[in-house]
């Protein structure tokens, strides 16, 4: 499997970039927001892929950061999610924005992605909630304050991920509490719901 690729950027499309690697043109699909930020032409880039292997052609996707790959691969893991569509979200989102609308719960919002409606954007947080993979990381406000064990014992008591992380990160940050201090803090602040 080709895990990724480092050459001279020769076009960007729509929906593709084409990389040189010592003579070798390899056509990359992408997002949109993947080809705007690679690069001018004739610069160097480098990109983190994944190859689709369908019985009547190989496809490769790239991106350029491993967080936009994991998200691809999470969303291509989606039932009716395919590699196209999954693209497509990742054109209109960055990773940290679709973060928080999978959190959120935002139908909505996702459903403004061209190709998904209301169905499919059910699906996808119907699928993904809870079940986000460790490797998809966040640079905002929630990958700061989030804690895995706080977050997973509001889950365990059948609060959303959406509600846990709101009451997480509302908890001022005191590395000298415990889990449980933390825990019972957040369940504190959840009480009003």
């Amino acid at each position: 499997m080709i895990a990724g690729l480092i050459g001279t950027l020769r076009a960007v499309t729509a929906d593709a970039v084409l990389v040189d690697v010592n003579g070798v043109v390899y056509r990359v699909s992408t997002s949109s927001r993947t080809g705007a930020d690679a690069g001018g032409l004739g610069s160097s880039v480098e990109l983190h892929t994944h190859l689709v292997v369908r019985d009547d052609a190989l496809n490769l996707y790239g991106f350029l950061t491993l967080n936009e790959l994991n998200w691809f691969e999470t969303l291509i893991g989606v039932n009716g999610v395919g590699p196209r569509l999954a693209c497509a979200v990742l054109s209109r989102f960055s990773p940290d924005d679709l973060l928080s609308a999978i959190e959120a719960e935002e139908v909505t919002l996702l459903s403004s992605v061209p190709g998904i409606g209301k169905r499919t954007a059910s699906r996808i947080l119907l699928d993904l909630r809870g079940k986000l993979p460790e490797n998809l990381e966040t640079t905002g406000p929630l990958a700061r304050q989030s804690d895995p064990e706080v977050l997973a014992a509001l889950q365990a008591l059948g609060y959303t991920t959406a509600e846990a992380l709101g009451a997480i990160s509302a908890i001022p940050t005191d590395e000298s509490m415990t889990t449980e201090q933390n825990v019972l803090e957040a369940l504190r602040r959840l009480g009003g719901h």
